[in-house]
């Protein structure tokens, strides 16, 4: 079985250590034994199949299994399909899919709903739908194996002639609310959670979201999502009170942030992200909400291909707070309209003014190439709020500098010791300090990879 210890792996010495922030020692999960194995009864999923729901069985197995075993979904000679409302985890007991199994979500809003008629909507009410698959105030579980979990956002709701990602188009609207909508995964106050190797794809909102737990592992999962189609389809979300989080070994491409890390109340803290690959999306997010704060978090090893941003810190004066102690090294970026954008004045109509403004500062980019063109922001609040970032070995790659264009206010830029080949403007409000010495950059030729096929 293979290997993998995150402290030995980030110990390379840079300008200053990049060591990983997750203050566990992380290996490469190892699927449990399985306390049943439950056999697919279903192959593609017909209209007239779709009350044939496993969720009974499914959730009497899970109740049933013993702490330290798994739960296994598996085929049946052509029968590789599960079909299935909402789902809870149990305490040490991990639900796995094996290779070629697909757990489809039931496309029924009845199924999902937290009270009569919430779900499957767009309102203003609060509440709305219960996830496809929840762990709430557990340790140890889990869900792991080469299966494949489908939201199926992009299909007709039982009786709508809608889309759950339609609803989502609805709610741009102002002042009609917000799509009610299901998530594939929401861990709550869910201490050592793993994911391992699973394939999560077509959520109706985002796909996996993580929140006061204390122990998230996410290891070599696939998400894969439309780039346009699926508003709001965020990747992996930790949130607020979180802490002790590793993403590695994984792919991703969604309709939203790749990953964004939402600190709210209680903060997200000790998080390190090394060794991926994202693809299309909204790119390496912290926010919008960093009002309960996120500090040392540390990224490496990450190719981003094609996101609508790379490296992205962005919040606003509602939901802002103190973003530091962050720091990217061996970043890729290619051919993203924002490759380095860091806005403490983000909103999709203009910046948002309010009581709680955000602040970034000890902000770290190292050893990061970007080619493609596109715009850099560093674009802080206010001038006692600002943006405070030091660029060490940051280099454009391509010869077409003029199809770049920068945002610069409120910024303290300090450049160096490793070279910076960036035309940063003097800006507003902002200083610019450091002596880049002369370099060429590292070769991301073999950082690009395609997304595994399924």
């Amino acid at each position: 079985m293979r290997r993998f210890l995150v402290l030995l792996c980030l110990a390379a010495p840079l300008v200053a250590p990049l060591h990983a922030q997750d203050t566990r020692t992380i290996t490469e999960p190892v699927i449990p034994p399985a306390c049943i194995t439950l056999k697919a009864e279903l192959h593609t999923i017909s209209e007239a199949d779709e009350q044939k729901l496993d969720t009974a069985r499914i959730q009497q197995a899970l109740d049933r299994c013993a702490k330290g075993h798994a739960v296994e979904l598996a085929a049946d000679g052509a029968s590789d399909a599960f079909l299935s409302g909402p789902l809870e985890l149990r305490a040490g007991v991990t639900l796995v899919l094996d290779k070629g199994v697909t757990l489809y979500a039931s496309r029924d809003p009845k199924q999902y709903e937290t009270s009569p008629g919430s779900c499957g909507i767009v309102s203003k009410e609060r509440g709305g739908c219960k996830p496809l698959i929840s762990a709430d105030h557990i340790s140890g579980a889990g869900i792991m194996g080469e299966g494949t979990i489908d939201g199926r956002g992009g299909s007709k709701l039982l009786g709508q002639n809608v889309t759950w990602w339609d609803l989502a188009e609805q709610a741009r609207k102002p002042g009609i609310g917000g799509q009610k909508v299901p998530r594939i995964l929401v861990a709550n106050y869910a201490d050592n959670f793993t994911l391992y190797r699973i394939t999560l794809r077509n959520s109706p909102n985002f796909h996996v979201v993580y929140n006061h737990g204390n122990g998230f592992t996410v290891w070599g999962v696939r998400i894969n999502t439309p780039k346009r189609l699926a508003r709001n389809t965020d990747g992996i979300d930790p949130g607020s009170g979180s802490r002790n989080i590793t993403i590695t070994h994984s792919y991703i491409r969604t309709g939203d942030d790749n990953v964004a890390i939402k600190g709210g109340p209680g903060g997200v803290t000790n998080m390190s992200v090394i060794h991926n690959h994202f693809y299309w999306g909204h790119g390496m997010s912290i926010g919008s909400e960093t009002n309960g704060g996120v500090s040392k978090l540390r990224v490496t090893d990450l190719s981003l291909d094609g996101p609508d941003s790379g490296i992205r810190i962005k919040s606003m004066g509602t939901r802002g707070g103190l973003v530091h102690d962050v720091a990217y090294d061996d970043i890729c970026i290619r051919n993203s309209p924002r490759p380095i954008d860091l806005s403490a004045a983000y909103a999709a109509n203009g910046p948002v003014e309010g009581n709680s403004p955000p602040t970034f500062e000890d902000i770290t980019l190292h050893n990061v190439r970007v080619s493609g063109g596109g715009k850099i922001l560093f674009d802080g609040y206010d001038h006692t709020h600002r943006v405070g970032v030091r660029l060490d070995d940051v280099l454009l790659t391509d010869a077409a500098s003029a199809r770049y264009s920068y945002t610069v206010n409120h910024t303290d830029i300090t450049l160096g010791p490793g070279p910076v080949n960036l035309d940063i403007p003097a800006g507003t409000d902002s200083t610019l300090t450091g002596k880049p010495a002369n370099g060429k950059p590292e070769s991301c030729k073999d950082k690009f990879v395609p997304f595994p096929a399924e």
